[in-house]
């Protein structure tokens, strides 16, 4: 098992999405990240990278104070331990291009502030309107994903509800008459999810066996597949909404190309 630390002078979640984020491009590593919050003395840096030293692994940090900073490059050439400074060379750019001072105060891209309470809130409305659980949201909302079972509807409202936006998300079902409150959704707002067949069967098999159920199950069959996916499509040209084929792409992949179409 591998080791990666992250030390930082807030609660480490820049430096926590950076590394997962990399992380994703490595399959085959098993690694365990540990976050070490809330840093503020030069003794905290030390027991940090004389641990990761122990572990043979990396630090990605997110200090802010110029002491705690200077400490542990200096603790990175004592111990031969690779450090990754994530906020540093941005917080350059502003210096050395815009001609100004950071606050270095600890934590405060976590300030409780405005955007802070938007975010929960879109969270809060994401998780009441999933799986189409409200429909009359679809008026209050400021996206609507439509796509037939498995097509990454929920992980896409949560992923957005955390950027601010407001997500109600609806299952497409040819026995199903969609919801009248579509017809009024504003161009833009409604966004079509599809998936190449044979992918969404793989999904789907998988998905039966963890629930328990027949392998032969129509939820799973080909046919019915295509015939839901038809539908759908159907329905996406009514309503004149953009299509994304989520097929192998990434949440972060799908969520970018929606923005670009609100």
């Amino acid at each position: 098992m591998q080791f990666v630390a992250i030390c930082s002078d807030s609660l480490g979640e820049t430096a926590d999405l950076v590394v997962r984020a990399a992380l994703h491009q490595f399959e085959s590593l098993q690694i365990q990240i540990k976050r070490y919050p809330q840093i503020r003395s030069e003794e905290e840096i030390r027991d940090v990278m004389e641990e990761v030293h122990r572990m043979s692994g990396f630090v990605a940090y997110t200090l802010v104070q110029p002491e705690l900073r200077e400490l542990i490059k200096e603790e990175s050439i004592r111990l031969s331990i690779r450090t990754v400074d994530i906020m540093g060379p941005m917080m350059q750019a502003f210096i050395d291009t815009f001609h100004d001072s950071p606050t270095q105060r600890p934590g405060v891209l976590h300030r409780l502030d405005e955007d802070y309470f938007r975010r929960v809130e879109a969270v809060e409305f994401a998780v009441k309107c999933d799986d189409g659980k409200d429909t009359s949201a679809i008026r209050k909302a400021d996206i609507v994903l439509l796509g037939v079972s498995r097509t990454s509807k929920t992980p896409l409202s949560i992923f957005l509800a955390h950027k601010g936006y407001k997500v109600v998300n609806y299952p497409v079902v040819p026995e199903i008459k969609p919801p009248d409150p579509l017809n009024e959704a504003i161009k833009g707002q409604v966004i079509g999810l599809t998936m190449d067949a044979e992918h969404l069967l793989k999904i789907r098999t998988e998905r039966l066996k963890v629930m328990g159920l027949p392998h032969g199950s129509n939820y799973a069959s080909l046919a019915r597949i295509v015939e839901e996916l038809e539908y759908a499509y159907n329905l996406f040209d009514r309503l004149g909404c953009p299509v994304i084929n989520v097929t192998d792409k990434a949440i972060e992949e799908t969520a970018g190309m929606i923005l670009g179409y609100i």
